[in-house]
């Protein structure tokens, strides 16, 4: 369902109509229309800061320049050593930003904060920043580096790293007006080889509707080799459950966009539009039900006779029965919670025992409903926090395989579910987020094929929001 609103507001009269009014005026997005390239930000500059004491600089220029992109520096700040050691280090050349308001802009601001210890020394992030925001052109990238506070014990470096979430969630909120993101990779130690292909997602047009989120980067999972981006889905064979229609079809595209064979699972009465799905991507499909008892053993052989195992699995599958808690039936209850939650687990366990290659990737669908909670959602809400948990809990399981599990919670997004929701709740979904704006299935899709990859091996146990830094929740 298009958004009328922001269709208003993109003519000059709905502008300054929106203006007048105080309205939001939702941005353009610059969405991704082709697979992971291997020089991203060919042509584009980036401007490239850090802190005093920094110890991620080497890896973000590294990364960085890999992208194709120009790095600019700022020749008076005060942590320009780690960059300008880096750099040397590596034979990357620098170029001082232009003070000349005619030049070509910087589409990214990168930030190396690893080395902020103490809440003076935070200084350094409006210094680097407070000059620069402004002049980041629509649909620009900001990304902050940090050392992962959770592995920290010294009190003024955990307090000073944790601060930079609180940066970079309100940065966001700053920015995302002309369409331009902020998020914050923490790196744990270990972590610093696995950072390219994070960095890489969040500067590109794949993460056009991620803002205000953390990520975590650790080593990566036992066996992982480090490989771009690019090319690195060429072959696997994905699973996805609930692939008919919605969210599910569009991972399944991506999936195939990118390079992999897919295997669309969908309940047997949407074998109809499963089947239209799989052949317009080349894929194959499989009529059966998540809570079938034997569901995995099913999926299992399938797999086996024809692809040799699965790489990918993707827990899209799910359904909503809202009532408030006073007026919810048994059967509503027992429901959601065995196809949201209950189906995932068995499956998996399943899989685990057979049908799944070593190194394999499991991605979830959680929800921005098991973060914050909606009133009539105790039922599903309860099932996506519990996704959140079971991805923690199965993280070092997974590692041991070479494999990772993570999560991806959706915000509002545009499907035939929300599109039959009344206009006034309907209108407010859409614009209470940074980026004034509902998602797209592609969104979502775009975010999974990212943690689906074996490039994203440092990222495993964690929850990303793809919600366009909706106000409500963590």
């Amino acid at each position: 369902m298009s958004d009328r609103f922001m269709e208003f507001t993109q003519s000059p009269f709905g502008k300054s109509f929106a203006s007048l009014l105080g309205l939001p005026t939702p941005p353009r997005l610059i969405r991704a229309k082709a697979p992971w390239a291997d020089r991203p930000l060919d042509g584009k500059f980036a401007t490239v800061g850090a802190s005093n004491g920094a110890q991620l600089s080497e890896a973000l220029l590294e990364a960085l320049a890999a992208t194709g992109a120009t790095l600019r520096i700022v020749p008076e700040h005060a942590g320009l050593a780690p960059v300008k050691q880096a750099a040397a280090a590596q034979k990357i050349n620098l170029t001082g930003n232009p003070a000349d308001a005619s030049a070509p802009r910087s589409q990214v601001l990168a930030f190396d904060a690893s080395g902020i210890s103490s809440p003076e020394q935070l200084r350094e992030l409006y210094d680097f920043f407070q000059p620069l925001v402004r002049s980041v052109p629509s649909n620009g990238r900001v990304v902050v580096l940090s050392r992962a506070p959770e592995g920290i014990e010294e009190i003024g470096l955990k307090t000073a790293q944790t601060a930079l979430r609180g940066f970079m969630r309100s940065l966001a909120k700053e920015i995302g007006k002309n369409g331009t993101t902020c998020n914050l990779l923490e790196v744990a130690e270990g972590g610093e080889g696995w950072l390219a292909a994070p960095l890489r997602f969040f500067l590109s047009e794949h993460s056009a509707y991620v803002t205000g989120q953390l990520l975590r980067v650790g080593p990566g999972s036992k066996g992982a080799e480090l490989q771009p981006l690019a090319g690195s889905l060429a072959g696997k064979v994905a699973l996805v459950t609930g692939a008919a229609r919605g969210i599910g079809a569009a991972i399944s595209e991506v999936l195939a966009r990118e390079g992999a064979k897919v295997i669309g699972m969908d309940h047997p009465s949407a074998e109809g539009g499963l089947g239209e799905t799989m052949a317009r991507i080349g894929g194959h499909g499989l009529a059966l039900d998540v809570t079938a008892p034997d569901a995995a053993e099913r999926i299992a052989a399938e797999v086996s006779g024809k692809f040799g195992g699965l790489d990918i699995v993707v827990h899209n599958a799910g359904i909503t029965r809202d009532k408030m808690l006073r007026n919810m039936t048994q059967q509503q209850w027992d429901l959601v919670l065995n196809i949201n939650l209950g189906a995932i687990l068995r499956i998996n366990e399943g899989l685990l025992k057979k049908g799944l290659n070593n190194g394999a990737r499991v991605v979830c669908i959680s929800s921005i409903g098991g973060i914050g909670g909606n009133a009539g959602q105790t039922n599903y809400g309860s099932t996506k926090a519990g996704v959140i948990g079971y991805t923690q809990a199965m993280a070092a399981a997974m590692a041991k395989r070479g494999g990772a599990i993570n999560a991806v919670a959706p915000g509002f997004i545009e499907t035939a579910m929300t599109a039959a929701m009344p206009l006034g709740p309907r209108e407010v979904g859409r614009r209470i987020n940074s980026l004034s704006q509902a998602g797209l299935p592609q969104d979502i899709a775009e975010t999974v094929a990212f943690m689906a990859s074996p490039a994203a091996a440092g990222v495993n146990g964690s929850t990303l929001r793809v919600c366009g830094q909706n106000w409500f929740g963590a």
